[in-house]
C-alpha cells in the first residue's frame, strides 16, 4: 500500500512489467490535504509499464480528488512519456524537468 507519512513515496529501481504489477494494486492514501509526492528518483530501468503505472495513479488521484506529483522523474522515464505523447499530462515536481501541479484540484 502506498501512503504518505510525511515523506515522499519511494519506488524501486526497476519499474518494468515484472515489478509494476504489484504497484498497480497499490492505493494512493494521502495524509490530510497534503499533496502525495511519489519519488521516482531511485528508478534506473523502465519500460512502457512504468508510464502506464503513472497514468493509472494519476487517474486514481483525479478520481479521488488527491493532489499528486511525481518527483525526481528520471530522463529515461520522461523520454518514454514523451514518446507516448503523455509527458504533459504528468504532474511533475522536485526536479529540473518540473511543471506545476495544475490539473488536480
Amino acid at each position: 500500500m502506498i501512503s504518505l507519512n510525511g515523506t515522499p513515496v519511494n519506488i524501486p529501481s526497476r519499474l518494468t512489467i515484472e515489478t509494476a504489477a504489484a504497484l498497480f494494486k497499490a492505493k494512493l492514501l494521502p495524509v490530510n490535504d497534503t499533496p502525495l509526492v511519489i519519488d521516482l528518483g531511485n528508478i534506473e530501468v523502465v519500460d512502457s509499464a512504468a508510464v502506464s503505472l503513472l497514468l493509472v495513479w494519476l487517474r486514481e488521484a483525479q478520481r479521488d480528488h488527491i493532489k499528486l506529483c511525481f518527483a525526481n522523474t528520471p530522463k529515461n522515464l520522461l523520454s518514454l512519456a514523451r514518446l507516448y505523447g503523455v509527458v504533459d499530462m504528468l504532474p511533475l515536481c522536485g526536479n529540473d524537468h518540473t511543471q506545476p501541479i495544475n490539473h488536480l484540484t
